[in-house]
């Protein structure tokens, strides 16, 4: 079981299928997507129920159902999803890149293998709701916004100081 799912990509070495999902207030996540495998939703989730607030989900996944690999709480309201693959940055080859409507941001999520290591929120309310990442054939990361006056914006490293 999957709440809301809103970005998905396949991991560019392995061809695994990671996707995101919104969770109800809180629980937002990421899971790798395993075949015949139980995402466990609602029993599986770090949201609140909305009228009520209390938790939703059990506090650790009964047996048989997969835990997701990165949880936001409070919700980010994830949307695109991409791997960077590219040059132009190449501190975030290999990382997560995605959108976050809720926090108006883009979040780089740190890989080590198949586990999140870190997280770097970046542009935090500098162009609205990013709907969609990109990464191009450039190298460079591409941003969709959703506003009614919104745009796309490429992102590219900055002139270095010398």
């Amino acid at each position: 079981g999957h709440r809301n799912p809103q970005g998905m990509a396949l991991h560019p070495e392995t061809g695994a299928v990671w996707v995101h999902e919104h969770g109800p207030r809180g629980g937002d996540e990421v899971n790798i997507i395993e075949a015949g495998g139980n995402f466990g939703w609602p029993v599986v989730s770090d949201g609140r129920e909305y009228a009520t607030g209390l938790p939703i989900g059990a506090d650790a996944p009964p047996s048989g159902m997969i835990a997701p690999i990165h949880v936001w709480d409070p919700s980010i309201a994830p949307s695109g999803m991409a791997f960077y693959t590219g040059d132009a940055f190449p501190d975030w080859r290999g990382d997560v890149l995605l959108g976050a409507l809720a926090f108006q941001l883009l979040a780089r999520l740190e890989l080590d293998g198949d586990a999140v290591v870190g997280e770097e929120r970046l542009l935090e309310g500098e162009l609205g709701r990013i709907r969609d990442v990109v990464v191009g054939p450039d190298g460079l990361v591409y941003l969709l916004t959703d506003a009614a006056d919104g745009g796309i914006y490429r992102l590219r490293p900055a002139a270095s100081a010398s």
